[in-house]
């Protein structure tokens, strides 16, 4: 009985201390892990958000060259649709002309 007795003792206020330190500890450990995981997420935002940035970045060159280009191209066509506006405005003189002659 006295086996049993000496069991069955416990020193409750020691073993409150020990639950409540053992608590404190896996909290403490639980948002330290949650910070960690944290700060490596935004760290791999951050990465993303760079590639994302230096691939608008490249984009908006890409547009300002290709807007250049078709500015180049259209000046060209407005040059030809003249040089072809004259170039008929010749022949209908020539073909006046032939037809005056004969």
């Amino acid at each position: 009985m006295t086996l049993l007795a000496s069991a069955t003792d416990v020193n409750w206020p020691a073993a409150a201390i020990a639950i409540a330190g053992l608590a404190f500890l896996t909290v403490v450990v639980s948002v330290a892990i949650w910070q960690v995981f944290s700060t490596g997420k935004t760290s791999i935002t951050s990465s993303r958000d760079k590639e994302y940035q230096k691939l608008v970045d490249e984009l908006s060159t890409v547009q300002r060259d290709t807007t250049a280009e078709l500015q180049k191209a259209n000046d060209a066509l407005a040059q030809l649709r003249g040089q072809i506006a004259e170039l008929e405005q010749n022949v209908r003189e020539v073909d006046r002309v032939l037809k005056a002659v004969e």
